[in-house]
């Protein structure tokens, strides 16, 4: 093909039988006057097309527009939108075994149970299910105060957890402010800002564990003694795509057990073959106390998972531990949960999200190479972040620049969403689904490229 044309033949717009048709006959212009007229804003601007299909990698919109999805919606659609063996789980459990009183049990949460706690590390043993990755963390951290009978949580700036109370409370990133006293005993961990710590080696180079022996001294001077628990996730993808730096992993769970706490790792977005392994705690050999499981699990619907060791499970049922919802244990995402992972291991996606993530690194790194604005491009496997700057020298970020060449790649047909509040650092997130093949990863690249190439500011680099 001309160069170009795979780039036109991928987000052409749908007008041939294969694309989704469920909501053609809509017209932009009204769909949005009804969204501003009913819909309750919950702290985000609505994107301005009405989304009306999606299917493999691509959404489409009202207008016509066909665009790669680089995020898989919010992180979540790990083999992309409607997989057919999704779609017919989804319809043949809709029809015959879908919800249920939270006290039953049915064979697709023994099977997702069985299949999930095989796959991973010994400790992670005894599993249930829930709705969202903050009612996971909620559950999880409410089993490390049980567990521990202590009530102090420990979290890392940056951070994302959910927005739920306790949750919300170890949350250092966004949403804390404009609702009074959060929960008590929630105290913070310096975030592992490899690019912009100020703690450094002699050379320069990033010392993470002098910060956090700094951190710790803190939490210790600040704690009242009743230390239960530090939530952690393995790479900060809301605070920027931070990856925790090589060893930090395990000297977090030695602080941890030096103090008598649990550590609590959530895998919301890098779960399930995302980073180029199963799970991100198999890349350091860590096996913490609890494991949280959300988005990636579910392929888009609401699944989450709470896994621990049979001890910690053995206390809690003693001192009378509760987290007894509506839909805990649901058979219907359950099964879907069940299917996703059966998928990855049989297509070998994991080795596969690998292979590919070695090619997006590597491309994004050659982009850096051609732009001055791109200050930083970090992350692992599928998952990666590009922190676009003012210059490179004073590492200013360059909000209006990122959001500029977010839109710009939209027009040309890619969505790669740009973190583009303050506190979330003005950086590109990028999480396709792991089906991806290499033609569609390098177009969505390719289109990414042009988006740099044709927005005024982006500091073209002239060798």
């Amino acid at each position: 093909m001309a160069p170009g044309a795979e780039i036109e033949a991928l987000t052409a717009p749908r007008k041939n039988e294969d694309q989704p048709t469920l909501y053609n006959d809509v017209n932009q212009d009204e769909l949005q006057t009804k969204s501003s007229k009913y819909l309750l804003n919950y702290g985000t601007k609505f994107n301005k097309d009405v989304i009306c299909a999606s299917r493999g990698l691509f959404v489409y919109t009202a207008s016509g527009h066909k665009v790669l999805d680089f995020t898989s919606g919010q992180m979540s659609c790990l083999l992309g939108h409607g997989h057919p063996e999704i779609v017919k789980t989804i319809a043949d459990h809709a029809a015959s075994l879908d919800h249920l009183f939270s006290g039953m049990v049915s064979p697709p949460v023994i099977n997702l149970g069985e299949r999930l706690c095989n796959l991973l590390p010994a400790g992670l043993d005894k599993a249930f299910f829930l709705s969202t990755g903050g009612e996971s963390n909620e559950a999880a951290i409410k089993m490390a105060k049980v567990y521990t009978g202590k009530f102090e949580i420990v979290g890392l700036g940056a951070s994302w957890h959910g927005v739920t109370a306790q949750a919300l409370g170890a949350q250092y990133h966004f949403g804390r402010k404009g609702q009074g006293p959060l929960m008590p005993g929630m105290l913070m961990l310096p975030p592992p800002n490899a690019y912009r710590s100020i703690f450094r080696h002699s050379d320069g180079s990033y010392d993470w564990r002098a910060e956090m022996e700094y951190g710790w001294r803190m939490i210790d001077m600040q704690s009242c003694g009743s230390l239960a628990a530090c939530i952690v996730e393995c790479i900060q993808s809301s605070g920027g795509m931070h990856v925790l730096p090589a060893g930090y992993l395990a000297a977090l769970k030695h602080e941890c057990e030096k103090r008598g706490m649990l550590l609590i790792v959530d895998e919301a977005q890098t779960g399930v073959g995302r980073c180029g392994d199963l799970m991100a705690i198999n890349h350091e050999d860590v096996v913490p106390d609890i494991l949280t499981l959300s988005k990636t699990l579910g392929n888009g619907l609401p699944l989450s998972a709470v896994i621990t060791n049979e001890e910690i499970e053995r206390v809690c049922a003693q001192r009378d531990y509760c987290f007894y919802t509506t839909h805990v244990n649901d058979p219907l995402p359950a099964a879907v949960g069940d299917k996703v992972l059966e998928i990855v291991i049989r297509d070998g996606l994991v080795a596969h999200s690998h292979a590919m993530g070695q090619i997006l690194h590597d491309k994004l790194h050659a982009l850096k190479e051609k732009y001055g604005c791109i200050g930083d491009v970090r992350g692992r496997g599928l998952m990666a972040g590009i922190e676009i700057v003012e210059d490179r020298e004073s590492k200013i970020p360059a909000l209006a620049l990122g959001q500029a060449i977010g839109d710009r790649a939209y027009e040309l047909g890619l969505w790669a969403n740009l973190s583009s509040h303050p506190s979330f650092g003005g950086a590109f997130r990028i999480a396709p689904p792991i089906t991806i093949t290499e033609q569609e990863l390098l177009c969505g690249l390719e289109i990414l490229e042009e988006a740099f190439a044709t927005t005024t500011g982006t500091l073209p680099v002239h060798v």
